[in-house]
């Protein structure tokens, strides 16, 4: 299999990631597998094809997890790319399926033995709720216990940066003096709750890599293309609202990296074009208007 290097136009323009140079627009593998994150692909080829002509178009970062699946995404990355190009940045994350002692170096340990790698470029902690270790009926693990594990993990050489994702405020605070990389937290055009998160990167130089960039289907959260003033938007530049969507993401501030996911080839180039559409300033002004960052 032969796959093209990172072009000299990457798709959002380029930013860094735990440093390394990546495309700004990067490829989510959440979808990959069958509905619900669970089981296998609806079609292996078409999923196999995406992953190759993401690459192709530019990605050089794909955020995945062993717990996709589970063990799907990283089995159809494996198939499709491996031996992965020498820019290729993996991320994976852990943390969202640990067991009642919080398995993590187990979790890093899956994803390498999946990938074929030895070092994951990045590894995001997912720290669970109130609710979901609730729901889990997990003891609470703290915050400090888990970040000791991960610069353990850093230090051995098995990660090579360390991110955190669903964080507060305080604790991406009290993560910081363990080195943090990124946040993925959730994140949109019409959701800035976490607006001071952003604030909180944008001061320490981190890269802030949104979940639910268009909204969602889940009860209460709003879906940024179907808000009457993106779809009009989207018509006025000649794009669609998901593109404007994201437009905004990349215009809003150079921190954010995208990992918009699809297993649609069509989607997947609807998603890579998103770099080309342009917000002029009246219309960004209108999208900013759309939602008031919180005091």
């Amino acid at each position: 299999m032969t796959t093209a290097k990172l072009r000299i136009d990457p798709p959002g323009g380029t930013a860094v990631l735990a440093g390394r140079p990546v495309a700004r627009i990067g490829f989510g593998a959440m979808q990959l597998p069958g509905p619900g994150v669970w089981g296998p692909p609806r079609d292996r080829e078409t999923a196999l094809a995406v992953l190759r002509r993401a690459v192709e178009l530019g990605v050089n970062h794909i955020d995945t997890a062993q717990y996709y699946g589970p063990d799907v995404a990283n089995e159809l990355i494996h198939a499709a790319l491996h031996p992965y190009p020498e820019n290729l940045v993996l991320v994976s994350k852990i943390g969202g399926d640990r067991d009642d002692h919080g398995e993590l170096r187990a979790g890093v340990e899956a994803n390498l033995r999946t990938l074929s790698v030895d070092r994951l470029d990045v590894v995001n902690l997912r720290l669970l709720d109130a609710a979901e270790s609730g729901a889990a009926g997990a003891e609470a693990v703290d915050l400090d216990s888990q970040l000791d594990e991960m610069v353990a993990l850093r230090d051995e050489g098995k990660i090579g940066g360390i991110g955190v994702s669903n964080v507060t405020l305080d604790q991406l605070g009290h993560a910081l003096p363990a080195g943090i990389v990124c946040v993925q937290n959730a994140y949109s055009l019409l959701d800035r709750t976490h607006e001071p998160l952003l604030d909180m990167c944008r001061e320490h130089d981190l890269a802030w890599v949104p979940f639910f960039p268009l909204g969602s289907a889940f009860p209460g959260i709003a879906k940024v293309t179907e808000h009457p003033a993106v779809v009009g938007a989207a018509t006025a530049v000649g794009a669609t609202p998901a593109q404007v969507g994201l437009a905004w993401l990349l215009a809003h501030d150079p921190h954010i990296l995208l990992i918009p996911g699809t297993s649609s080839l069509d989607h997947l180039a609807e998603n890579m074009a998103t770099g080309q559409v342009r917000l002029d300033a009246e219309t960004l002004s209108l999208l900013d208007g759309l939602a008031a960052p919180p005091n």
